[in-house]
């Protein structure tokens, strides 16, 4: 680790040590990374990935934390933060779209990794550009919601990505078209590939921007009232099986209240996990595996975790078993 902190101080790129993963995510969960580095544009962000794979220093790129759990241990290794960069969105003007509507009026807008996805979003509205309605109010960077196809409301970023340009595991930068990206349900080809995702160009068409913030207000304001947006959480704890909802198997379970520690399945959205105070990565796994096995045996459905676990786990404490309970 010492190689990597030496290499990075030389190379200009900022960084901090043990630096405490829960301020870093959305769920306020998570123990200290050995090094958390910050880089400011794309050239220290490449230049961070090959020091570290250079003194063979394992890294995990971050966005904006929104849908990970990162372990109470921490992670041993390298947090790069990708969203400490500042890069810029582009807009091209009246580009062809071959496949689309041929009535309609298309810009392609580029935009960095780094950036917020609301940030995308009301650069659209400002140009009057539709499309990303959607993804108003999913908290997370451009380059998180790409790599896992984020989606709501039933849009998902794969119905206007057109291209990504991406860092390849061999350290080359490549763009390549939305198609080869292998996007389906909440899934991309960069879950296997070990891309670093660099930058992403989506095509928009032209609309009305009273239309555009109507719709964007309609999908915020029903956020506001189904979703506890007031406690921290990873958003959705489930994913969506096949021929249902997590959120209505888990009610229909009677488990709206059920906790383990500080973490509680929320009164107000039973697809959430929250946490309630000081919860730690250990309640919320046991919460989720107790919501698990109680949705199987009552209904005969197989749950799956929606946020990415990371990190190192804790080694087996000398403390008591906790136990869900339904309140």
């Amino acid at each position: 680790m010492e190689r990597l902190k030496q290499a990075l101080s030389a190379a200009g790129i900022a960084y901090k040590e043990n630096e405490p993963l829960s301020a870093h995510c959305t769920f306020r969960i998570g123990g200290p990374a050995d090094v958390f580095i910050l880089p400011e544009n794309e050239a220290q962000l490449c230049a961070a990935i090959k020091l570290a794979k250079e003194v063979n220093i394992k890294y995990y790129l971050l966005g904006n934390g929104s849908n990970i759990l990162f372990e109470d241990a921490g992670y041993r290794g390298a947090v790069i933060n990708v969203s400490a960069m500042k890069s810029a969105i582009g807009i091209l003007e009246n580009i062809c779209f071959p496949g689309k509507d041929p009535s309609l009026t298309y810009d392609a807008v580029i935009v960095g990794a780094d950036k917020m996805l609301s940030s995308l979003c009301m650069t659209a509205l400002e140009n009057s550009l539709t499309g990303l309605e959607f993804a108003y109010g999913i908290p997370g960077t451009v380059g998180g919601a790409v790599y896992m196809n984020a989606g709501a409301y039933g849009g998902e970023m794969k119905d206007v990505l057109v291209s990504v340009r991406y860092l390849t595991a061999e350290g080359e930068s490549v763009e390549v078209p939305a198609e080869q990206l292998d996007l389906s349900y909440r899934h991309s080809i960069f879950e296997e590939n070990g891309g670093c995702i660099l930058s992403a160009k989506f095509h928009l068409a032209r609309g009305n921007a009273a239309d555009i913030r109507s719709r964007m207000d309609d999908l915020m304001a029903r956020r506001k009232d189904k979703q506890p947006l007031d406690k921290p959480s990873a958003g959705s704890t489930f994913q969506r099986p096949v021929g249902n909802y997590a959120s209505f198997l888990i009610d229909q379970c009677g488990l709206k209240g059920a906790s383990v520690g500080d973490a509680q399945v929320s009164v107000k959205h039973a697809g959430f996990v929250v946490n309630t105070g000081k919860a730690t990565c250990r309640d919320v796994l046991e919460l989720c595996d107790f919501v698990k096995q109680t949705v199987l045996e009552k209904t005969g459905y197989q749950l799956e975790l929606e946020p990415v676990i990371v990190g190192d786990p804790a080694k087996p404490a000398n403390m008591p078993e906790q136990e869900a309970v339904e309140k």
